[in-house]
């Protein structure tokens, strides 16, 4: 039989604070039970998010549903402050989004109270397929269709080209935006491979994740680079740098192939945005995947 859906004066609609943590990692291990996230990977997540910069005024956590005292819903937000073309903006990185059975008449306003800040651009990169339709009704629209799997290290040569490591304690006096700085070594924080890709004219700042599939097959995925182009002109360096260190394998977000690398393009696992700033390729700092592990 059909669930009726429960409407309700007890359940509001409310901030995420810290004294709602512990009911929401309980609501969240069930309702993600089957992508296999424990306790322990939601109090990581909460603690990340606690010590996340969030910009003023915006919520540090995200929007809960709570009917008498329980949580029966909740949509978790990742507010960043970041730099597009040159001037700071602000985007949020909408993750985690699960209410019960019994309750999800009331997605909608869950949904509503999440998106309701007009100058923030909005960004799901991890959306199930059976929300696309909801998505796209709440005004997202597809920014990136897929995958692009290669393998750099086959690429050319890059003469007079060096890669170095950033890790959490590196003191960087390079020739880098302070905002970029600070990035890497955050993103060192998280477990990622914050680096810096150097030549005789420039020096780049390059994060990866990384990942094995299905448990066993390795490879690194890009979370941040200035500009995709970056990436493919230092892909033989960087690819080397990786391989060396057991990852031969990179995953770009892509519209399509990528004729300058070898590897090969899948539109499967799109992802989407909403707001005034188009999220680009190649841009997924601060965001679930490499703040949540996801």
């Amino acid at each position: 039989m059909a669930r009726v859906p429960v409407f309700s004066a007890e359940v509001r609609c409310r901030e995420i604070g810290t004294a709602d943590i512990a009911g929401i990692v309980n609501l969240l291990t069930g309702g993600f039970r089957h992508h296999h996230r424990t306790k322990a990977f939601w109090r990581r997540a909460f603690k990340r998010l606690t010590e996340h910069p969030t910009p003023q005024g915006l919520p540090k956590y995200g929007y809960f549903l709570e009917r008498k005292g329980t949580p029966v819903g909740a949509i978790l937000l990742i507010f960043s402050s970041i730099f597009v073309n040159g001037e700071a903006k602000i985007r949020c990185n909408v993750s985690s989004w699960y209410v019960e059975p019994a309750f999800r008449g009331y997605a909608a306003m869950l949904a509503s109270r999440a998106l309701r800040h007009k100058h923030v651009t909005y960004f799901n990169i991890t959306p199930a397929s059976n929300t696309l339709p909801m998505l796209e009704a709440q005004g997202y629209v597809r920014y990136c269709a897929g995958r692009f799997v290669s393998v750099p290290a086959l690429s050319s040569r890059s003469c007079g080209t060096r890669v170095k490591a950033v890790e959490p304690d590196t003191r960087l006096d390079e020739e880098l935006p302070s905002h970029e700085i600070e990035l890497l070594l955050a993103h060192a924080n998280y477990g990622c491979m914050s680096l810096i890709c150097s030549s005789t004219s420039d020096r780049l700042p390059f994060v990866f994740t990384t990942r094995r599939k299905f448990g066993l097959l390795p490879y690194a995925y890009l979370a941040y680079c200035r500009d995709m182009k970056d990436f493919v002109r230092f892909a033989g360096p960087l690819g080397r740098f990786l391989a060396l260190r057991g990852f031969p394998l990179v995953v770009l977000d892509s519209n399509g192939p990528v004729r300058e690398l070898i590897g090969t393009y899948s539109a499967a696992f799109p992802k989407y945005f909403k707001g005034p700033d188009q999220p680009r390729l190649g841009d997924l700092s601060y965001s679930e995947r490499v703040m949540f592990g996801v």
